[in-house]
């Protein structure tokens, strides 16, 4: 479906270097106000879209439009479009305030200090404002990235990466802040990022990438539960590769019973289990099948290897893929 007015479009977009393909015909619309996250393995062409929609990078061919102009060879600074960088880019000499009003100076801004302070202010960091980068966390350093984008009101922000330089046990928390942070200023996040957990949890619509191409557009739930291709299917989320079907391991019932109903079942012996906390993982071998694998609540079972049993799964979970 194509959005009526898309802040960002692009439309039959490449990027040949030196003979390489990093981006082929690339076609997709981002609507004002979307979270949109760029998925995909390293090398598959994402940040080199990044980059040609900041002017930083131009394509070899197609066009990209942003609220329906074209962009065509406009450098970054008439785009309206500011961009959140993996490393964060923040100048080491410059206390908080001055990086993040860095931007507004050089465009020669007026009420300087009233909008960085307000900015600031939404983000939390209005006490770290005299600190310099190396006197903050990199939680810290990361709001200060996104205060100093945000403080220019730019139509399109642009990240990459931006999770990656979290420590993992505050990633889950920072994922929250900024989503909320999204729905609070309500303009368009284009989000580059390798992390499938991370793009299915905080976007509106994922496109997923391989190998220069757009291997699949929808919304989270669509590219997970409905992948189109066996490498969107694999890459969203392990898979069970049963005869011509994939069923995910969640997807996956495990009974020492035989189960009625309009199931498909396999008979099979445990032969592992492990304790990952919220659930169990369980592998068992069946029939002409070297292992499948099941997650299951903590609170069923428990099985332990060498159990017969039978492992069922509706025919509606069953992922079947030509390709």
């Amino acid at each position: 479906m194509q959005c009526m007015n898309p802040v960002l479009e692009l439309r039959e977009v490449s990027r040949h270097f030196s003979g390489v393909v990093a981006v082929d015909r690339v076609s997709l619309e981002v609507e004002a106000g979307a979270l949109f996250a760029l998925l995909g393995p390293s090398g598959c062409g994402k940040t080199t879209i990044l980059r040609m929609v900041a002017g930083l990078d131009h394509p070899s061919s197609g066009a990209i439009f942003l609220n329906g102009k074209e962009a065509g060879a406009r450098p970054p600074y008439e785009r309206n479009v500011s961009t959140v960088f993996q490393s964060y880019a923040l100048f080491p000499h410059m206390t908080v305030r001055e990086n993040i009003a860095y931007g507004l100076e050089r465009r020669g801004a007026g009420d300087v200090t009233s909008r960085v302070d307000a900015t600031a202010a939404m983000l939390g960091i209005g006490g770290l404002l005299g600190r310099r980068p190396a006197q903050i966390s990199g939680g810290e350093k990361q709001r200060v990235a996104l205060a100093r984008s945000l403080v220019l009101e730019p139509g399109l922000l642009l990240l990459d990466e931006p999770l990656s330089a979290l420590d993992p046990n505050l990633r889950a928390q920072v994922r929250l802040e900024l989503k909320a942070l999204q729905r609070r200023v309500g303009i368009a996040f284009v989000m580059v990022t390798h992390d499938k957990e991370e793009a299915l949890a905080m976007a509106d619509k994922v496109a997923l990438m391989n190998r220069g191409r757009l291997e699949q557009v929808g919304s989270p739930a669509d590219v997970y539960l409905r992948p189109a291709t066996r490498f969107a299917a694999s890459f969203l989320g392990a898979v069970n590769w049963i005869g011509d079907a994939g069923v995910r391991p969640e997807a996956i019932r495990v009974s020492v019973s035989r189960p009625g109903g309009d199931v498909l079942v396999r008979e099979a012996v445990v032969r592992e289990t492990m304790f990952l906390g919220d659930r169990v993982q369980l592998t068992a071998e069946a029939a002409g099948q070297a292992s499948i694998t099941a997650q299951l609540s903590r609170l069923d079972g428990p099985f332990a290897p060498g159990d017969a049993v039978h492992l069922w799964w509706l025919p509606a979970d069953e992922l079947r893929l030509s390709a």
